[in-house]
């Protein structure tokens, strides 16, 4: 029996999208909702390009998006390419030949902005050229640089005005009969962001990238997103996501991957539950779930634990992960296995004995999910 059929509250019904690759990334239809990142490093610099693109393929980044505003970051993007282990999708703006270099240096696909890459005959070339490469492309519609005749039309940035940049260019790659293709239309308020995407849902059955660009720092960023597209991904839009901080990739990663698992929408390494602390706790559970959130960086299996500072919730919690582990004693807690109270353990020592437990819970897991 699934869980959506024991517990169908938590059931999210995506919308239904076509699916396109993003070089061996599927998005759209069934796939999981991808996460991406973008590089903030100059692309010329290719080493640290590279290094950058490596540590957020680390923390699970499915594709990555790096600049290519001149001829020398296209060229520096043909030697970053083969030394990746993701998909690249070469950001272009303004200058469409750059998009024809990107798709000749081996890139995935090609974000190009309806606001600023030109007539419609500079984007057939960009069509061309990604057709020729076997390149997706990206329409990037942003609140922030819209074309001016819309402007002109709606006197100011709207989810209208958004949605008919989109459809507008839409119809240019269809009518080149080219369909490899998914859009954004980001804004940095979550208000018209929301209204914008919920529109293009209705209006265009390919796969939506969900984005609140320009969200601000990890904090008040993170929350920005997880508002803006915590609420489209809950009612099934999107298929592809950036959480954009002013902050390291990493945590852009890191960010996306949080918000899909609150949702029950992927599951990546451990997802810790506990509590906020107060005086009835046993140990002190921030530091403690501090650690553990470093420590268990490595673990990429999908698993739940729960560090609870005391009896009220900790065994009701416990029920409900694989690994739990509740204060409360003099001095020492309980360790809870897939539900089930198993021994007691000093709190002196509980830390270096969660991670045993949880690197063992996650070969066996692994091991189970190997054999099927």
């Amino acid at each position: 029996m699934s869980l959506n059929s024991i517990r169908p509250w938590r059931h999210i019904e995506r919308r239904k999208s076509r699916q396109i690759m993003v070089g061996n990334v599927p998005v759209g239809g069934d796939a999981p909702i991808s996460v991406q990142t973008m590089t903030n490093t100059l692309t010329t610099d290719v080493k640290g390009t590279i290094a950058q693109i490596q540590a957020a393929a680390d923390a699970g980044a499915d594709i990555v998006r790096v600049s290519v505003p001149d001829v020398e970051s296209s060229k520096a993007l043909k030697q970053i390419v083969p030394e990746v282990s993701v998909p690249i999708v070469a950001d272009i703006h303004f200058h469409y030949k750059r998009g024809i270099e990107a798709a000749e240096a081996g890139a995935a696909c090609l974000r190009i902005n309806p606001g600023n890459i030109g007539d419609e005959k500079r984007v057939r070339e960009v069509i061309k050229a990604a057709r020729d490469y076997n390149c997706s492309i990206r329409i990037g519609v942003n609140a922030g640089s819209l074309e001016k005749h819309l402007l002109d039309k709606y006197g100011e940035p709207c989810p209208d005005a958004m949605v008919e940049s989109g459809m507008d260019h839409i119809k240019i790659l269809q009518d080149n009969d080219f369909h490899e293709f998914k859009i954004s239309c980001k804004a940095s308020d979550v208000f018209m962001a929301a209204a914008a995407y919920q529109q293009l849902a209705d209006v265009t059955d390919a796969p939506i990238h969900l984005g609140i660009t320009e969200a601000g720092g990890l904090i008040s960023g993170t929350v920005k997103s997880a508002i803006g597209m915590g609420n489209l991904l809950w009612a099934g839009i999107g298929d592809t996501i950036r959480v954009s901080l002013s902050a390291d990739p990493v945590e852009e990663v890191k960010m996306g991957f949080e918000i899909l698992k609150s949702l029950g929408l992927r599951h990546r390494g451990v997802n810790i539950i506990s509590c906020p602390s107060c005086a009835r706790q046993g140990f002190d559970v921030i530091k403690t779930v501090e650690a553990l959130e470093q420590r268990l960086e490595h673990i990429k299996t999908p698993m739940s634990l729960s560090i609870i500072g005391c009896v009220v919730n900790g065994p009701g919690e416990a029920l409900m992960t694989d690994v739990g582990f509740t204060g409360g004693g003099a001095g020492s807690g309980m360790i809870y296995l897939a539900g089930k109270q198993s021994h007691k353990q000093s709190n002196e020592d509980m830390i270096e004995h969660i991670v045993e437990q949880v690197e063992k819970k996650a070969e066996e897991l692994e091991a189970a999910r190997a054999a099927e």
